[in-house]
């Protein structure tokens, strides 16, 4: 499967795979991928700004890094060898021979297990009601679990025969499961339910059924007239309307016919012994459509009729019997109506797209739903009762111990690419697993079906298992956290301990385990579920603690091999190793903070629990006395007292931090060395040097450009992209001196970095353009950056501590020059730069010992840097972004990705939003500002509503939420609660019972809550927790004074809350009647955090694969990149947010490279994907509608292509309203295709709101706003309303002219476009003139009007969507290639490239195409 070996290394330079080099124990860089926080690219846009809004972002900074057509390729493959084992995929053809059926034909591939073949034959149309029978091959029956490789005389064109056999109890249950599976097959309620995780899609609706025949099928581009291009009145620009409905519109398919009335499992069950010995093994109970009311029996040799009525038992066959190995049969014969709709709805469900059915890896909740009728289901009436504990489809025996297969899975081999993929794919099924049954524990726990483990103790104090899993309450219980915050402290643990889980399991050192994790939110609870530790039950805590302390650290242990274990963490996690004191006053070495506990349990694996302090503290929120902050964090009103004590950095601030830093220390060390070399010239210096120290003096130019930065130093350059996709530059030499940091953006110096600076950057936003194409975030250990000198690749610290970049520090000077630096950035070590933090600085209760005291200074010291580095770089950095663009969060959650990308904590959004708001550019950052302000209310209605759930009683759970909403949203004043109905109030309350089930309280106090009292409740909440000031009393002021939609705000709420409410129209403005009803509220969903396990080499092609489509290697980028999709789908299975980004990546690349068909194919099933995995209306689904639209276009669908724009319009509208600066390139795109199909007024409308929200968001002088007016301008052409038009494209002129010359094409096309323009409306004029001068008798010219071509508005559709294509003559070729083979030898002679002219990366084909950025 591997395709390319040997451009996987040179296009990721930290891919190190010299693993020989590691010392023993290390793993690796490019083994794991570290957990990034969220998936890559669930960030609304930033994920496609490289590749569809021409975020040219990405371009500068790999275009170094094209190693000149792959010249140093030949150094890496030897190290590949054992890395890369070419996977074979020949897949060949075996004929299958069922029962009743034609043998067919089917592709199967050698690493499949025979249980794959029985999975696609319960899926096809003409065996999926088959599940009971065996594969034979030549009399010899298979076995499920062998590889297909490993069958003896299995071969293309063997023959498999499909062999019936006989049943079991098990066999007979999980048939008639599975039949009813195939009869709701279309049935959406799972997916509103939110249960096997099933999840909604709506795309067929508007493409009607699959895009791939459609396409074929249609006439191309002749049947325009018949287009209905007009949308719904609220879709069109300047609509006021909101609706809510036609965020799920209704699908056809989803009435499927009835097929049976009633099947369930008959009260007769089990079948008593002497029908157990006649081979009965159940019974059956149906109602067919046409009425008939009949009792079948299960038996070993398949199903019949009995003569069982509903009140007499009579097991013997009917006459006739029907006696069928599978249900359907039997009901075929029976019932007519089952037969001819049962055919039917298989057909359907085949025909539709797997992407609509397949399950996705964890549940997506939907928060709106429409009334769905309850049916009778046996199934999940059985499912509800018997909790399905004992009944895991694969797996024989009990309940599943899910810390042995947590621990195992991590266990295996990992030695190659195929162990690789299967450990990974083990490790990922087992915990989307564990995911979901913690979540239904949880649940279980929380509605009190789970019997506690002290059930005399209260109930906040409770413990329970349940399926082998520990769930405990997120309160402050034995007050174990009372020092820290009380129930606070004890709220925000688990999500720390959760985020200390991820970067343990991200590091995956052999030897060390943590616990699977899921932290649940659910009715106002927080859940902590866990895997248990073998043995911990049994024994107290104390004696089983072996290493760190159990009592925030009065008592203190430590442990060799766990401090051996940590000790290969404590570098990417930069922990330092560090001593405390014990009660004993004695010294104990650590490597971690002292609350994480090391446990040996019973099956000798060395456990760690307990990471909430993996990460330093944040000492913003710590105010500590004595301890003075820096001016910057001080100047922003920090330290601030926090609701607990446990607020700490997040690991992505860490990594930013130290690669701030590590960019000083290099310029520290280089500026030092250049000037003692200045000192000493000689002419030794200057002929062993390649690149003289002049050469890199400019390599340190302070500007705001990355663009001009890259091409500043076009030396030979390497970029190196680490993990977190920021391009770090490092120039080298062959007789490295020092290497000097080439385009770095100018850093201020560590004194003191003024928050005024905006424009300095430090590295990470440099790069923040570069986070684009890959959104992922792995927080791997290659912060420390790699230098090249023409070999391998080695990262600096490591070289140096191994001792091979000796040679400069031979010399004293030089030695001391990088002691300076070291000392000045903070570092741990005298001789190479390597930070680290103390995560037991100020905890109380900590003691160090007297020794340690400097350092412990300096340790203090670095903490008080990275606090005000978040607030003087980060943030500032963060809104940059947004400015240029780069960053486009759409609604909350993309917003709190855009912050956690960066490091920053949601805690500070009023700090994010106070520096936006004095911003001088505040107008161009006002939709940022508007998403923050609905944030932080929402965020503080959340804190709000947890703590009121947490007092109602579950009688009257809908009655309350649809009471806080109705506070929360309604403009109705005085909202009152409509308490349950009497008659179902118990009037004898027996106190002491009630308050067993968490939710006990006293039943009404919700009732009270009004709305002025929660609007009250949320400003000081806003004010308490985020210091930011809210001017509102109720929901009106805030929709008038911040611009917020009540819609925005009712989904925001619902989702992060878990409410999930009714799909209808909501008046909320209405003062006369409150807008919720309790019947409005349908479900409460749990709101779950999990650990995302990551597919490492999947993500490393799919980064290389990135690399070289920046380069412009488009076809290795496109074989790289399948080749990153099938090992994605190796791990992930089908469905996953990576896969996604993948595909649409694909189809971009497809789409530029001329195969349109294929292009349309990839992206459906991106957007699909984005549906079920992500939602139907997040960010990323709405980007994803688009670049569908245009492949449509662009396949001459132009009815789907603008059905698709309206359905991402709509949902724009609704996620974030329409002045948003994405919806200007939504609005264009629509504008074009109401152009192309000459709907001008319509088009006008469009466009015109587009070049209004360009100008507002660009700046009117920005090259998009001139491309706006072009638009517009060839639209009053079409219409003939010439001056108008020459309105608009004069404006455009003058744009290009200031911008970038009178000499630019773009000036000079849209010059000759005045000019035409100019000649039309003169022609024109005269043609009027005549009219009126001879009236009916004149002689009119024909006017030429043109109805714009299909191809003239595709090309205008790429330019806005960032994609242009350059001709290039065969001349151009030839001089290419001549020149890429000069700039090959003169790498190997070792020139410096200076004097070289070309400076882009350029791809060989006739066509170049860029993705580049209009503005």
């Amino acid at each position: 499967m591997v395709s390319k070996t040997d451009d996987i290394q040179a296009s990721v330079p930290n891919c190190n795979v010299n693993t020989v080099d590691l010392a023993e124990g290390e793993t690796p860089d490019h083994q794991e991928t570290k957990a990034p926080n969220k998936d890559p690219c669930a960030c609304g846009h930033s994920a496609s700004t490289v590749v569809m809004n021409g975020g040219g972002a990405h371009y500068h900074s790999e275009e170094e890094s094209k190693q000149d057509g792959g010249g140093d390729t030949d150094g890496v493959e030897d190290s590949n060898e054992q890395e890369v084992i070419v996977i074979q995929d020949t897949g060949f053809t075996v004929k299958i021979q069922a029962p009743g059926t034609e043998p067919f034909d089917l592709q199967v591939s050698p690493q499949e297990m025979v249980q794959e073949i029985h999975q696609v034959l319960m899926d096809r149309e003409d065996t999926c009601h088959r599940t009971c029978f065996s594969l034979q091959l030549d009399g010899n029956v298979l076995d499920n679990f062998a590889e297909l490789k490993s069958i003896e005389g299995l071969q293309e064109g063997s023959l498999l025969k499909v062999v019936e056999e006989p049943y079991t109890v098990r066999e007979a249950r999980i048939h008639v499961r599975h039949i009813r599976d195939l009869l709701k097959s279309l049935d959406p309620s799972d997916a509103y339910n939110g249960v096997d995780c099933n999840s909604l899609s709506f795309l067929s609706v508007f493409t009607d059924g699959d895009l791939g025949d459609s396409g074929k099928r249609k006439k191309k581009g002749s049947d325009l007239e018949q287009i209905d291009c007009t949308p719904p009145e609220h879709i069109l620009p300047g609509s006021k309307e909101r609706p809510l409905v036609p965020l799920q519109p209704q699908n056809k398919d989803w009435k499927p016919m009835q097929c049976l009335k009633v099947l369930t499992m008959s009260g007769w069950n089990p079948p008593p012994g002497n029908r157990k010995m006649h081979g009965d093994l159940m019974y059956l109970y149906m109602v067919t459509v046409e009425e008939r009311h009949i009792s079948i029996t299960a038996s070993t040799r398949g199903f019949y009729l009995n003569q069982s009525t509903t009140y007499t038992f009579n097991p013997k066959p009917a006459n006739p019997s029907f006696l069928s190995h599978s249900l359907v049969e039997l009901l075929s014969q029976i019932s007519p109506a089952f037969k001819k709709n049962f055919t039917v709805l298989q057909k359907t469900r085949v025909q539709r797209h797997p992407f609509e059915r397949i399950a996705t890896p964890f549940q997506v909740y939907s928060w709106t739903a429409p009334q769905v009728d309850h049916t009778m289901d046996c199934v999940r009436a059985e499912d509800a009762y018997t909790s399905r504990l004992g009944y895991e489809e694969h797996i024989p025996g009990q309940t599943r111990d899910w810390n042995e297969e947590l621990q195992t899975t991590r266990e295996l081999a990992r030695k190659n690419l195929p162990e690789r993929l299967l450990r990974e794919r083990a490790i990922f099924k087992v915990h989307s697993d564990f995911a979901a049954a913690a979540t239904r524990g949880s649940m279980a726990v929380i509605d009190g079906n789970v019997m506690a483990i002290n059930p005399g103790e209260e109930t906040r104090m409770q413990m329970f298992i349940w399926n082998n899993i520990f769930f405990s309450l997120g309160f402050d219980v034995r007050d174990h956290y009372r020092e820290l915050g009380g129930d606070a402290a004890a709220h925000a643990a688990p999500t720390n301990d959760l985020n200390g889980v991820r970067a343990y399991g991200a590091v995956d050192v052999e030897g060390l385990y943590t616990l699977g994790t899921v932290v649940v939110d659910y009715r106002g609870y927080r859940v902590t579920a866990q895997s248990i530790i073998p043995g911990i039950l049994e024994r107290e805590q104390e004696q089983s603690v072996i290493y760190g302390s159990i009592d925030f650290g009065k008592t203190v242990v430590s442990h060799g091999k766990y401090l051996e274990l940590l000790e290969r963490t404590s570098r990417p996690l930069k922990v330092q190793r560090h001593n405390v004191l014990n009660e004993k006053d004695e010294s104990v070495e650590l490597c971690s903070s002292v609350e994480c506990k090391g446990i040996i349990g019973n099956d000798g694996r060395h456990y760690i629990l307990d990471l909430l302090r993996t990460f330093p503290p944040d000492l913003n929120f710590l105010p500590v006395e004595g301890e003075e902050l820096s001016p910057e964090s001080v100047r922003q009103g920090f330290p601030r007292q926090h609701r607990h004590r446990l607020a700490c950095l997040r690991q992505e601030l860490i990594e930013a931090f130290v690669e701030h830093r590590y960019l000083l220390f290099m310029k520290m060390a280089a500026l030092q060395l250049m000037q003692q070399k200045a000192n000493k010239e000689s002419k030794m210096a200057t002929l062993t040097e390649n690149n003289s120290p002049e050469a890199a003096v400019p390599a340190l130019p302070s500007t705001e450009n990355p663009d001009a930065l890259a091409k500043s130093s076009e030396t030979s350059t390497e970029t190196l992209t680490d993990g977190k996709s920021n391009a770090v530059q490092i120039e080298t030499t062959s007789t490295t001196d020092a290497p000097q940091p080439a385009a770095t953006e100018a850093t201020t110096t560590e004194a003191a970095p003024k928050a005024e600076q905006t424009t300095e950057t430090n590295i990470p936003s440099a790069a923040a353009t570069t986070m684009t194409a890959s959104q992922a975030t792995p927080t791997e250990d290659n912060v420390v950056p790699t230098v090249t000198t023409n070999g391998p690749l080695v990262p600096v610290a490591t070289a140096i501590q191994n001792g091979e970049c000796e040679s400069p520090l031979d010399d004293p000077k030089s030695r001391e020059v990088v002691l300076n630096a070291c000392k000045a950035v903070g570092s741990i070590s005298n001789t190479s730069f390597d930070i680290r933090f103390n995560p037991d600085i100020f905890s109380p209760g900590v003691r160090f010992p007297e020794d340690s005291v400097d350092d412990i200074q300096k340790q203090k010291q670095l903490l008080k840097d990275a606090a005000a580095f978040l607030v003087s770089c980060q943030i500032p950095s963060l809104v940059k972004d947004c400015l240029d663009h780069s960053a486009l969060p759409m609604d909350g959650a993309t917003l709190t990705e855009a912050l956690h990308q960066r490091g920053i904590n949601v805690r500070y959004l009023g700090n994010v939003l106070e520096f936006v708001d004095k911003t001088p550019a505040k107008a161009q950052l006002e939709h940022f500002y508007r998403i923050g302000i609905s944030e932080l209310i929402t965020r503080c209605a959340k804190h709000i509503f947890k703590t009121y759930l947490q007092g109602v009683e579950l009688s009257a759970l809908s009655a309350a939420v649809s009471h806080f909403l109705n506070c929360f949203l309604s403009s109705f004043p005085d909202a009152v609660a409509h308490l349950p109905a009497d008659e179902l109030v118990s009037r004898r309350k027996n106190r002491k019972r009630r308050n067993r089930v968490p939710g006990g309280g006293d039943n009404t106090a919700w009732a009270s809550l009004t709305p002025s009292e929660l609007w009250k409740n949320i400003v000081s909440e806003a004010q308490s927790y985020y210091n930011f000031t809210l001017h509102c009393e109720n929901a009106d002021q805030v929709v008038e004074k911040y611009g917020l939609q009540k819609i925005t705000l009712l989904r925001e709420i619902s989702i992060k809350a878990g409410i999930q409410i009714l799909i209808k129209e909501y008046n909320f403005d209405s003062r006369h009647k409150p807008a919720f009803t309790e019947e409005d509220i349908l479900n409460i969903f749990p709101v779950v955090k999990h650990v995302n396990p990551k597919a490492s080499d999947a993500f490393h092609f799919f980064q290389s694969g990135q690399a070289k489509v920046q380069q412009g290697y488009l076809k290795e980028g496109c074989e790289l990149i399948n080749e990153a999709l099938n090992l994605f789908n190796n791990v992930y299975g089908a469905m996953h947010v990576e896969i996604c980004a993948c595909l649409r990546l694909l189809a971009r690349l497809n789409y530029i490279m001329g195969d349109h068909h294929e292009a349309l194919s990839n992206q459906q099933k991106a957007v699909l994907m984005s549906e079920r995995v992500l939602g139907v209306e997040h960010p990323n689904t709405i980007q994803e509608y688009m670049h569908l639209a245009l492949y449509c276009f662009a396949n001459g669908q132009l009815s789907t292509a603008l059905k698709l724009l309206y359905r991402a319009r709509y949902l724009m509208l609704m996620v974030c309203g329409e002045d948003h600066p994405e919806m200007a390139l939504l609005d264009s795109n629509i504008g074009l295709v109401l152009h192309g199909v000459m709907e001008y007024d319509l088009s006008l409308r469009f466009l015109e709101n587009a070049l209004a929200i360009n100008s507002k968001y660009h700046g009117p002088r920005s090259l998009k706003v001139a491309l706006s007016h072009h638009l517009v301008a060839r639209v009053y052409e079409s219409k003939a309303e010439f001056r108008s038009a020459l309105q608009h494209e004069k404006e455009g002129y003058t744009i290009y002219k200031n911008q970038v010359g009178e000499a630019h094409e773009k000036t000079k096309e849209s010059s000759e476009y005045l000019k035409y323009l100019t000649q039309q409306a003169v022609a024109l004029q005269r043609t009027m003139n005549e009219i009126y001068k001879n009236g009916s008798n004149a002689s009119i010219m024909p006017l030429k009007f043109t109805a714009p071509s299909m191809a003239s508005v595709l090309e205008q559709l790429n330019i806005i969507n960032g994609i242009i294509f350059i001709p290039l003559s065969q001349k151009d070729l030839e001089n290419l290639k001549a020149e890429v083979q000069r700039r090959q030898q003169l790498q190997e002679s070792g020139k410096s490239m200076e004097e070289l002219t070309v400076d882009g990366p350029l791809e060989l084909e006739d066509k170049i195409p860029m993705d580049v950025n209009v503005d």
